[in-house]
């Protein structure tokens, strides 16, 4: 068969990309409160270095960190990637992905490309726009009880129970509904609640947590594209914390320049909001790491114009001085690339004592970087409500001896015992870590 002209222009250009040189920086010196960052290394391609997607072979789970055991909490569901407790110990599932892009955005080299990159990733199928409901009840640690428990959603994301309303962040909205414990599905219509930034969605994930009085939403929305390039306009309310008003509606920006806010969650020591963020790629291997920080309300973190606090990014023209000098360092780097999704805090009793307070991370894994990095999750401790040491893995071995996805970690969340729950989004399981015996 032979190609036509563009098509192969096309192959070519991803052939040459995935032949990007390999970084010579240990990976580690991308993590901390004071990571490595060289000088930017600009090609005419990014490098692209996808892990095709393979899912788990029998008898195979992830490898957990000395003294912990990994088991299937649940298996066989359809692109799980966020995960919620209810407080009787229920869990519900986003089972969901990216929704359709409107006809404006979906044509472009650059879309088709993305296209067949995410398609390697195993991030191309349909949404389910579901969310599934969970329960052990025999605390055997696997869920015998699997139920729909909302559907028909636009591609849902996180969730928040205030009272007895369940609020869902779907791509373009948060929506609520009315919940009443032990219930296993839910089939009222949904009360939209606000809008969100929708449209071309580069970044369609939304989280979602609520303040400890339930009088206000908190929602994490990505930037519609890398650093600007589809116009400031299309940026409006995005790359942001926005804070959300459940009685009226109304929104607010909370905290902005932030790339792609997806982890949201509540240090228990401190109280305050920490977010785990996706930063700007196509500078080299090493640039620029993901990174959690504490969010200052109010704050600006440097998307577009700049990264770590005020190292200015020279493709970004025209530049903003002003925002720039008021750019905050973020608090702790989690590796160039690593696409930091999932953020959770230690609870309870059934991890040793030094994991309470400290920060869970989902890490789903690099696309464009080479070598890998990321695909597992890991632990930072926290002392006086502050990172206080280097990260530690907790679940790796998501990839095989040919460097194939066997699963990509997103979402995390610990279950009524303690123990830590995984959403799995290429397994298609949820695992479950908990002390060996």
């Amino acid at each position: 068969m032979r190609l036509s002209p563009l098509l192969a222009v096309s192959v070519a250009a991803l052939t040459l990309a995935a032949c990007g040189t390999e970084s010579t920086l240990d990976p580690a010196a991308g993590y901390g409160p004071n990571p490595t960052l060289p000088e930017p290394s600009r090609s005419l391609l990014p490098t692209v270095n996808v892990a095709d997607a393979r899912g788990w072979p029998e008898g195979r789970t992830p490898v957990p960190a000395q003294g912990f055991r990994v088991q299937a909490f649940a298996s066989g569901l359809n692109h799980p990637r966020w995960i919620y407790r209810l407080p009787n110990g229920d869990i519900l599932v986003a089972e969901t992905n990216a929704p359709p892009k409107p006809e404006e955005h979906r044509g472009g080299f650059r879309a088709w490309a993305q296209g067949l990159v995410m398609k390697k990733a195993g991030a191309v199928t349909p949404s389910a726009n579901r969310i599934t409901l969970l329960r052990d009840a025999d605390g055997d640690g696997v869920a015998e009880t699997r139920t729909v428990f909302l559907e028909n959603l636009m591609s849902p994301f996180g969730m928040a129970l205030v009272g007895d309303t369940l609020y869902v962040a779907n791509a373009d909205a948060v929506v609520a509904f009315p919940y009443q414990t032990g219930q296993t599905r839910i089939e009222v219509p949904a009360r939209k609640v606000a809008d969100l930034p929708a449209g071309r969605n580069h970044h369609w994930t939304k989280s979602l947590v609520s303040s400890a009085d339930g009088s206000r939403l908190y929602v994490g929305v990505g930037s519609n594209s890398n650093i600007g390039e589809n116009g400031m306009k299309e940026e409006t309310d995005r790359a942001a914390i926005l804070e959300i008003d459940p009685a009226t509606g109304a929104r607010r920006v909370y905290a902005s320049g932030l790339r792609n806010p997806v982890g949201l969650a509540w240090q228990p020591d401190s109280g305050r909001l920490w977010t785990s963020v996706n930063e700007r790629d196509e500078l080299g291997n090493d640039l620029v790491p993901d990174y959690m920080t504490s969010v200052t309300p109010g704050g600006f973190y440097g998307w577009p114009y700049s990264y770590y606090g005020q190292i200015v990014d020279e493709r970004v023209q025209p530049q903003n001085p002003a925002l720039v000098a008021r750019a905050l360092r973020p608090d702790y780097a989690l590796g160039a690339h690593t696409a930091s999704l999932g953020l959770t805090f230690g609870e309870g009793t059934l991890f040793p004592a030094r994991y309470r307070g400290g920060a869970f991370v989902g890490q789903h894994g690099s696309w464009n970087r080479k070598p890998r990095n990321g695909y597992r999750v890991l632990f930072v401790p926290f002392i006086n409500g502050a990172p206080a040491g280097p990260p530690e893995d907790i679940l790796t071995g998501f990839l095989n001896e040919d460097d194939q996805a066997m699963g990509r970690p997103v979402g995390v969340q610990f279950d009524r015992t303690g123990a830590l729950l995984v959403a799995d989004d290429v397994g298609n399981v949820i695992w479950r870590v908990s002390p060996a015996a």
